[in-house]
C-alpha cells in the first residue's frame, strides 16, 4: 500500500468515526431535549352551544393534568363559554346526530332512534328547549360534570384563557360580562404566534 493510499484510508476511517460520534451525540441530545420538553396545546374554541362546549374544556384540562402547557383562544360564539352566567343551548337544526335518544322511560323506548326532519325541528315551538333538556338529562344520568365545573377544573389546572378582543368589540360585549380568570384579551396575530410554537393545535 502506497503512502497516498494509506493516507486516504486513514481519512475515510476518520470521517466514519466522526460520523458515528456525531450520530450518537445528536441522538443523545435529542433524548435529553425530549426528556426536558414540556408539550403544549393551543385550542381555538368558536362554538357557543352546550354540546360543543365540552370538547375544549375536557381536552384542555386533560392535557394540563398530564403536565402540558395549554391555551384556549375563545373567538366569536366561543366567547359564550367565558361569560359569568352560562346559558348554553343545544341546536338540533342541521345536526345529523340530533335528536338524541330519550334519556328516560323503559328500555325499548330509550332505544328508539327519533328521525325527525329538520323542517319539523326548526318550526316546532319549544323543540330546541326540549332538546337541551333531554341532552342535559342524559349528561346528568351519566354523571358528566357541568360546563361550569369543567371550566373551574381548567382554571385550577392553569389553562390559559384568551378572549378575542375583536369579537368582544364586534358583538358589543363588555369585559364585565366575562369571568375574571381570562389571562389575555388579544387578536388573531397572538393566537397564530401561539399556534406556531404549540405541539398540538385544535380548532373546535
Amino acid at each position: 500500500m502506497t503512502a497516498a493510499q494509506a493516507a486516504l484510508q486513514q481519512d475515510i476511517s476518520g470521517r466514519e468515526q466522526f460520523n458515528s460520534w456525531f450520530r450518537e451525540e445528536f441522538e443523545r441530545m435529542q433524548r435529553e431535549q425530549e426528556a426536558t420538553h414540556t408539550p403544549s396545546m393551543a385550542i381555538v374554541a368558536t362554538k357557543g352551544t352546550l354540546d360543543w362546549a365540552y370538547p375544549p374544556f375536557i381536552l384542555s384540562s386533560t392535557a394540563a393534568a398530564l403536565g402540558w402547557n395549554v391555551s384556549i383562544f375563545f373567538s366569536f360564539y366561543g366567547l359564550e363559554l367565558l361569560r359569568r352566567e352560562l346559558d348554553l343551548k343545544v341546536s338540533p337544526l342541521g345536526n345529523p346526530a340530533m335528536p338524541m335518544k330519550m334519556p328516560m322511560g323503559p328500555e325499548w323506548f330509550r332505544n328508539i332512534n327519533w328521525n325527525i326532519p329538520n323542517l319539523l325541528t326548526s318550526n316546532l315551538p319549544g323543540f330546541e328547549a326540549l332538546t337541551r333538556s333531554l341532552f342535559q338529562t342524559t349528561l346528568d344520568n351519566h354523571g358528566v360534570a357541568s360546563i361550569k365545573e369543567l371550566r373551574e377544573l381548567a382554571i385550577d389546572a392553569e389553562v390559559k384563557f384568551i378572549a378575542c378582543q375583536m369579537t368582544v368589540e364586534l358583538f358589543g360585549y363588555s369585559k364585565a360580562d366575562f369571568i375574571p380568570e381570562i389571562s389575555e384579551w388579544s387578536g388573531a396575530a397572538s393566537m397564530l404566534a401561539l399556534s406556531q410554537k404549540a405541539d398540538v393545535t385544535l380548532f373546535i
